[in-house]
């Protein structure tokens, strides 16, 4: 008898979630798992940047992020964190826009696609145009899924690759300065 999962990148998401609050709460309580967390120091924070970017790693190092929080100068973590999601944000932003461009190009061709390419305007009046931006950073401001945020950046065709550089460092940092301000709260 063959068992087949319906859903396993779901169940594995929600994994990652249960491990994020074991590795939360165990780095908060448990002094030896807290000593092996903060031991690592900023190669730490920059490992957790590192992962911050990816879907099913997220929440484990946004978990490590909160932990390492009240132990570091928030300043230079956040540096440091925001350096390690914008290596992430390379690998998916070069990935995308090299090796996807066909499919794209293919999809832009696609009768609903081109719908709501005219459509666009008329939903959202005159800030269609920064609308997309905007949702994209958002995601990648975030601790969900920055796959997402980075495939809609590298499909804007006047986004370079400086430009993009700066925006996800930016809003990397952001969001990891967010979560050192809530780790240092709770």
């Amino acid at each position: 008898m063959k068992f087949k999962v319906k859903y396993p990148r779901l169940i594995i998401f929600f994994i990652t979630i249960l491990i994020a609050i074991v590795v939360f709460h165990e780095g908060r309580n448990y002094v030896p798992f807290h000593n092996f967390l903060t031991s690592w120091g900023y190669f730490g924070t920059f490992l957790g940047g590192l992962f911050y970017a990816y879907g099913f790693t997220a929440a484990p190092s946004t978990a490590v992020l909160l932990v390492l929080a009240e132990e570091q100068n928030i300043v230079l973590a956040v540096l440091i964190g925001g350096f390690g999601a914008l290596l992430s944000d390379l690998i998916i932003f070069k990935f995308v826009r090299y090796s996807f461009i066909g499919e794209i190009k293919e999809l832009e061709k696609e009768k609903i696609i081109k719908y709501f390419s005219k459509k666009e305007k008329t939903l959202f009046g005159r800030y269609y145009k920064h609308i997309f931006p905007t949702f994209a950073g958002f995601l990648i401001a975030s601790p969900l899924p920055t796959e997402f945020g980075v495939t809609m950046m590298a499909n804007i065709k006047t986004m370079s690759i400086k430009k993009f550089m700066i925006i996800a460092y930016l809003l990397h940092s952001l969001g990891i300065l967010t979560i050192f301000v809530i780790g240092n709260l709770i």
